[in-house]
């Protein structure tokens, strides 16, 4: 399957209106944007904060830039869990936020036609805003760009977790509506788990 195929297959929410916090749009991953997201990956950031992740992908980038789009965005086959197993993907949407430079990521992943997850999965949404792109809201505001989305496969809520130590993000999620829901173990870690609805009352 070529990257065309990929890329018509996911909604088109290349550039969906900004808000209060400026030109923020949530963007599908492609050639235009990689650049942005290969500097961020060489100046040490990567999306689950895992450098030796983040060193992979930006050698896999660089080799093939058109492969490590493709493999981006595949749907299919398997993936490797945190805790080191080969698990099997789930539908998920990526978007990479650009305020007209790389700003970080944000990713939905889900069941069509349940909000139940696998136990490798910590929550419906994750994301992650570059250092030096941070205390402008763009977290907030990238949450909130992504409900409607959620919304569009199926979602009435969707599970958002954080450390239990996150306080900025326990707030991120609280300004989108977000409603305590008590914590999990997940690799070692104390997670809070929020419901967060997909339509605002």
């Amino acid at each position: 399957m070529i990257l065309k195929d990929i890329l018509d297959k996911i909604p088109a929410i290349r550039a969906i209106a900004p808000g209060a916090v400026g030109e923020l749009r949530l963007v599908v991953p492609d050639r235009a944007h990689l650049a942005g997201y290969a500097a961020a990956l060489a100046a040490g950031w990567a999306e689950d904060d895992d450098r030796e992740i983040g060193a992979a992908q930006l050698a896999a980038l660089r080799a093939d830039p058109d492969a490590f789009l493709r493999e981006l965005l595949r749907q299919d086959g398997t993936a490797i869990s945190p805790d080191g197993r080969e698990v099997p993907r789930i539908p998920f949407r990526v978007f990479w936020l650009d305020d007209g430079t790389f700003c970080g990521a944000i990713n939905l992943r889900f069941r069509p036609g349940s909000e139940n997850l696998p136990d490798y999965v910590s929550g419906h949404v994750g994301y992650c805003v570059v250092p030096w792109k941070r205390r402008r809201g763009y977290a907030t505001r990238a949450l909130g760009l992504i409900l409607p989305i959620a919304r569009q496969v199926g979602l009435r809520r969707v599970l958002v977790t954080c450390d239990a130590d996150n306080l900025v993000s326990r707030k991120v999620i609280l300004a989108n509506g977000g409603i305590a829901a008590g914590t999990r173990r997940a690799y070692g870690r104390t997670k809070l788990q929020f419901w967060v609805p997909t339509e605002r009352p």
